[in-house]
């Protein structure tokens, strides 16, 4: 049960369009000027100097979401990252500890903290592997898939109110930019995030063809 992506909850409305907005009035989306950019950020400055920061907004930024993720998923007790774990699982199917982990780039011990939490509440179930008795295999529960069903929706609101605020028009390429920050830097931190990379291959006229595969942690 992967996130619904882009075309699911980004818009679509070309710059320079009109859409409505949630008064339903109809207004008009152009480009802004550098000026008025660098007018607005100065603007923005004087009311605190941590908004320069691009580090502090992100982090500013995730306290919100994860405010809004706990507030449309209230009375489920799932935090994001549980969420992220859960989904992942049921893409993957069975799969060990350190897997998983790369898969949603986040800490092995984390990972097994978090699915310590999961399997008490019967979310996740866990056993030892027959090849390797040291690794553990890990995969949902029944309970777990009835939960990701029930809050899929809910979630995916939290991810549009996170970006409500953009202009409709301006938010794929607001993910776009996030995208090239995190690939960008993948190689730094402590824990890796796997992802898939483009392998070249030839069709039957010669063409090159880019096949993405996924790339080693």
């Amino acid at each position: 049960m992967p996130y619904k992506l882009a075309s699911y909850w980004l818009g679509r409305t070309p710059i320079g369009h009109t859409l409505k907005t949630h008064s339903q009035q109809v207004v008009a989306i152009h480009p802004m000027p550098s000026d008025q950019i660098k007018h607005q950020l100065d603007a923005a400055i004087r009311r605190s100097p941590l908004l320069a920061r691009p580090g502090f907004l992100i982090r500013r930024l995730h306290q919100i979401h994860c405010g809004l993720f706990l507030d449309e998923t209230q009375g489920h007790d799932v935090t994001p990252v549980q969420y992220s774990l859960l989904t992942t699982l049921s893409m993957l199917g069975e799969t060990d500890q350190i897997t998983l982990a790369h898969e949603i780039g986040l800490e092995r011990t984390s990972v097994a903290e978090v699915i310590a939490r999961l399997e008490a509440r019967g979310l996740v179930l866990r056993k030892q592997s027959n090849q390797d008795r040291r690794v553990k295999l890990v995969r949902l529960s029944r309970k777990g898939v009835y939960l990701l069903k029930k809050l899929e929706d809910k979630v995916q609101r939290a991810h549009e109110r996170t970006i409500e605020m953009i202009p409709e028009d301006q938010r794929e390429l607001f993910v776009l930019q996030l995208i090239r920050l995190v690939e960008a830097n993948n190689d730094v931190g402590s824990a890796p995030f796997k992802l898939a990379v483009p392998k070249e291959r030839h069709t039957e006229s010669g063409v090159r063809a880019g096949k993405a595969e996924r790339a080693e942690p």
